[in-house]
């Protein structure tokens, strides 16, 4: 006999297949890069119109961004755009990081449903106020 929680289970799962990519999917249900950076050099906490809200936190080394983190109490879409510009990030030139873009959070993560392309804004705007708080330390330590 079949057990119906596991039918039904494969029934969420394919009807979320229909709504977004595997891309979102993974990020959502394996996020990246979760849970305070101790020693961030940058950090911040945006709250979008959606109530969403996130944190990422920013280790830098020699101008690159060696370590992005985030945090989410929002949905599985704002769980998979935190962890997709985290993933974005890593790596990159800190000026560069400041040019990522709701479009690119989305393009990245094979798009989102209409209502749902929020959480790439929420997302890309943490990173740049992240970025923003890396670049203000910076400039008061000299």
């Amino acid at each position: 006999m079949d057990d119906p929680l596991e039918k039904l289970q494969e029934e969420i799962d394919a009807e979320m297949r229909e709504i977004y990519t595997e891309t979102v999917i993974d990020h959502a249900m394996n996020p990246r890069n979760v849970g305070v950076l101790p020693g961030a050099d940058g950090w911040a906490r945006f709250t979008g119109p959606c109530g969403d809200t996130m944190e990422i936190w920013l280790k830098v080394e020699g101008n690159r961004v060696e370590q992005a983190n985030f945090w989410t109490d929002g949905c599985g879409t704002s769980i998979a755009c935190g962890s997709m510009v985290t993933e974005l990030a890593k790596g990159k030139n800190i000026h560069y990081c400041l040019e990522i873009e709701q479009e690119d959070v989305l393009n990245a993560l094979g798009d989102l449903p209409e209502e749902s392309r929020h959480c790439a804004l929420l997302a890309a705007t943490t990173l740049k106020m992240a970025v923003e708080d890396y670049l203000d330390r910076r400039s008061a330590a000299r």
